[in-house]
């Protein structure tokens, strides 16, 4: 029926992962989800978790993850635990038919994910990663530019970087820095993002070639904790893209087209909660005295209600109400993690194989 109110997705949490609080509050602002319950290794760290993150008083805590996934009461689980233990407990969340939101980067391998993809394909239940940028209204409308065959024309490249400046607490005591927990480093943890927004560009065509580029730096205990890399496409299309945990924050993509170039400064986060810009520029050419562009490249504001985390687990709750009403779950979510994490991979590959190109 049109209009009708759907019954909120019961979200539990597996493990209190910073990035789950900002994930606790997008769940609470959700039209369509509630927090139900959070699990974690100790049920003193559950409680204070849920105290600080404002759970509803009816919620459940639980001291240990196998206790929240046997609770019948929850639909779906977001995981944010390290990504060496994805496969574990995705598998066992997907076994117990519980719907499954889970961190980036999805696995440290590709044959990881695949064991995880199988087991929430097996069981029914919805999959997707909590990239939450492409959620956001402004990436729709970024979207319908480059896909204007007038506005932008063909794509012929992208470049896009993410980097931020760590202390040296961060670089000693981080998961994203430890091989038996976060073995991907910048890698895993920035460069997906930059991955993804090179693949939403493509429209998620895989390039045929990656080659990591001069320079990567890895900790003592081989975690990349800066890189770079190139993608090259059949068609003659090139990507690049540069993570680190030594730069400056800069969340930059460029793409740019045969008629048209779209920049944006703040792609992962934008730089306010409720709007997001970005800038496009058609057709430019200089003024007859090159002292101008002629016409000025125009920026276009996009202003959202809520912020994109809450579309992303409005989204994901949605699909989620689908799937209880008989509908299958929608496949395109885990076919877009897989292809961003094989490009990881690749990447991986050709700096260990000191900088060979590798295809996909």
């Amino acid at each position: 029926m049109a209009g009708e109110i759907q019954t909120p997705i019961r979200f539990g949490i597996i493990g209190c992962a910073d990035i789950a609080r900002k994930v606790s509050r997008a769940i609470t602002l959700a039209p369509n989800a509630v927090l139900s319950a959070v699990a974690s290794r100790s049920l003193e760290k559950a409680s204070l978790f849920a105290k600080a993150n404002s759970f509803p008083p009816e919620a459940k805590i639980y001291g240990s993850y196998e206790a929240l996934l046997d609770d019948p009461d929850i639909d779906a689980v977001y995981l944010p635990l390290p990504t060496s233990l994805h496969v574990k407990w995705a598998v066992l969340v997907a076994q117990k038919k519980k719907h499954l939101l889970m961190e980036k980067p999805v696995a440290i391998n590709a044959a990881e994910f695949d064991v995880i993809a199988r087991a929430c394909e097996e069981n029914g239940v919805q999959f997707m990663d909590g990239t939450m940028w492409v959620h956001n209204p402004r990436t729709a409308k970024m979207r319908d530019f480059v896909s204007d065959p007038e506005r932008f024309g063909q794509l012929r490249t992208i470049h896009s970087c993410f980097s931020f400046a760590c202390d040296p607490e961060f670089l000693s005591n981080d998961i994203r820095v430890k091989p038996d927990l976060d073995a991907l480093g910048a890698l895993g943890d920035a460069g997906w993002y930059c991955v993804r927004s090179i693949l939403w560009a493509t429209d998620y065509e895989l390039p045929k070639t990656v080659l990591a580029l001069p320079g990567p730096v890895l900790n003592e205990a081989g975690v990349i904790l800066s890189c770079g890399a190139s993608l090259h496409w059949d068609d003659g299309k090139l990507a690049t893209f540069y993570c680190s945990f030594f730069s400056n924050l800069t969340m930059n993509v460029t793409a740019i087209g045969t008629k048209g170039t779209l920049h944006l400064n703040d792609f992962i986060i934008p730089f306010q909660e409720k709007e997001a810009s970005f800038i496009e520029n058609s057709q430019c050419f200089f003024n007859d005295l090159v002292t101008a562009w002629v016409p000025v490249p125009s920026e276009h504001i996009v202003t959202t209600d809520i912020p994109q985390e809450v579309c992303m687990v409005r989204e994901f709750s949605r699909l989620v109400g689908d799937v209880k009403k008989g509908s299958k779950p929608e496949s395109k979510w885990p076919i877009i993690s897989r292809k961003t994490q094989l490009i990881l991979d690749a990447v991986k590959t050709s700096i260990d194989k000191g900088l060979q190109p590798v295809q996909i």
